[in-house]
């Protein structure tokens, strides 16, 4: 007589389950996050029952899901002996910017204000909403400027959904001269090689962080051969930025018109669009929008993908959320080889940030001059800057690059109210911490190296007199070290340990650096190799706040 296998056994009922979800056509590999999506959002966390099944509806081990599902922060595994999370969730976002605005007090409030068996606290990472902070999110639901009663309002009234931002339709895109771009371009009559010429000598570059000239690009990804693809990084997770969501909020359009015209010039046969999952407003949108671009003949139905993150930072670096598209961990690859050669599913992929792409529209209608000549200082082009902190107009301000972070505060209706101006990121959590005394250093790629900084993402958080400047760093330590994937060792260890370090009233500066010169040389990718910056920014400029 056989004996019961051994292992986790299969649960008919939860197999039907998931079938009903997910359909009973033999699925794609590369759709697993969509399908742990599915059942999250369905049940509200994912069971060892319906993680079995999945395993053997998709014909994978039952490991290589599990470790899929536990690598994402968004996916609540339930195993048979653990109870289930309750039915609700806020996520308290205790990011810099949000710290500014006491969002640990608010959290501590909402500790007491909630029976915790009927809804769950998480202080989590930045939501992109660093202009309201503090922020927290109720189920989906964003509250803005975040207080004890306005989430105890949101919670009685049941609204834990996120509401579809009212932006531009097609109808009216196409009113105001959209998609006239992509049809000159689709017919011939302007020539891929003189749009790369054109972007070439307007100076666009990668707006996502690393800067890289997108003609060049362009003519890199062409130079391999087809069948091409492309991707569309929206994954902005960088703290204190949020600039990718306000164009798309407003205008999503003038986006997916650059993405198409990007993706023709490349020839490339699918675009996948890859949103982090703290915007279900944003993905709701899309989906809608993208559906209108089908039904009105723009794009063969399913030629744009769009695929849903899962609450993990490193999915920003363009290889890691490669491998996220593709259902697998998202892990930062071995370079080289380079995914302008071997990128998603092993083809040659263009890989563009969201206002990269958001910017195409106009250059291509108004030249190259027009964009390069926006810029001042000596730089080119126009940039979105995301400014928040200690401002009293906190937002998105498009403005040239080499604009001063003395220029942006200005823009942003001064200093806030009994706030002295003290120091300022000039590039999120990874671009380092400058003191007033350099707030009038153009910022652009490039501008700020000898000072140990970048304005990668352009998310610029303005610090004052009333800030303690080794709470700052600890807090984007705390970050780096939430969020690093875990692959190196120097950075997996290194967060941690420097971490620890910085808990200290008296910093070790001596061992501090040599640890920041390990991660900064060994880690795999920009994470850990940044994740240094904060700390060695206030060692060299604000010594005597943390007994250096």
């Amino acid at each position: 007589m056989r004996g019961t296998p051994k292992g986790r056994q299969l649960d008919r009922q939860a197999l039907e389950e998931i079938i009903q979800l997910v359909g009973r056509e033999a699925p794609r590999r590369d759709h697993l996050i969509e399908h742990l999506h599915l059942i999250q959002d369905r049940y509200g966390h994912l069971s060892a029952r319906h993680l079995r099944a999945l395993s053997d509806h998709h014909g994978i081990g039952q490991a290589e899901v599990f470790e899929v599902a536990s690598f994402y922060h968004h996916f609540d595994i339930v195993k048979e002996s653990d109870i289930a999370p309750p039915a609700l969730t806020i996520r308290v976002c205790d990011s810099l910017s949000c710290a500014l605005a006491g969002a640990d007090r608010l959290a501590d409030s909402l500790d007491t204000l909630f029976d915790s068996s009927a809804v769950r606290i998480q202080r989590v990472s930045c939501v992109g909403r660093c202009a309201a902070a503090p922020v927290v999110v109720v189920g989906q639901n964003p509250v803005e400027q975040a207080t004890p009663d306005s989430v105890n309002a949101t919670v009685a009234s049941g609204r834990t959904a996120c509401p579809i931002p009212l932006a531009a339709g097609l109808d009216a895109y196409r009113e105001m001269g959209g998609y006239k771009g992509l049809a000159r371009v689709r017919s011939g009559e302007m020539r891929i090689d003189a749009m790369i010429q054109i972007l070439s000598d307007a100076g666009l570059r990668g707006l996502g962080g690393a800067g890289f000239p997108a003609g060049r690009k362009w003519q890199s990804v062409r130079s391999y051969p087809a069948p091409r693809l492309m991707t569309v990084n929206g994954d902005e997770g960088e703290p204190g930025t949020f600039k990718d969501r306000w164009h798309l909020e407003r205008d999503p359009h003038r986006f997916l018109e650059g993405m198409l015209i990007a993706a023709h010039a490349v020839e490339a046969e699918r675009v996948y669009v890859y949103m982090r999952d703290e915007y279900p407003g944003v993905l709701a949108l899309l989906r809608a929008e993208i559906a209108a671009l089908e039904a009105a003949g723009l794009v063969a139905p399913g030629y744009v993908e769009l695929r849903r993150g899962a609450g993990a930072y490193i999915c920003g670096e363009e290889s890691a959320m490669i491998e996220s598209i593709e259902g697998k961990r998202g892990l930062p690859r071995q370079r080289p080889p380079y995914i302008a050669e071997i990128g998603l599913f092993g083809r040659p992929t263009l890989n563009h940030n969201v206002e990269t792409l958001f910017w195409l529209r106009d250059i291509l209608e108004k030249g190259a001059q027009w964009f390069a000549g926006q810029g001042v200082n000596g730089t080119n082009g126009l940039r979105s800057w995301s400014v928040s902190g200690r401002v009293r107009n906190p937002g998105v301000i498009v403005a040239p690059a080499g604009i001063t972070a003395r220029g942006l505060i200005t823009r942003a209706g001064g200093m806030a109210e009994e706030h002295t101006f003290k120091a300022y990121l000039p590039g999120g959590a990874s671009g380092g911490i400058l003191p007033a005394a350099l707030a009038d250093l153009p910022l652009d790629f490039g501008t700020l190296a000898e000072h140990g900084c970048f304005v990668g993402s352009h998310a610029v958080v303005i610090l004052s007199d009333k800030d303690d400047m080794a709470e700052v760093a600890r807090n984007l330590m705390r970050f780096f070290r939430h969020e690093s994937c875990g692959q190196c060792t120097p950075c997996r260890v290194g967060t941690e340990k420097a971490h620890r370090l910085m808990e200290a009233p008296r910093w070790d500066g001596a061992l501090l650096k040599e640890l920041a010169a390990v991660m900064m040389d060994s880690s795999i990718c920009g994470l850990g190799q940044a994740a240094p910056n904060p700390v060695l920014s206030v060692l060299r400029h604000f010594p005597k706040e943390v007994g250096s």
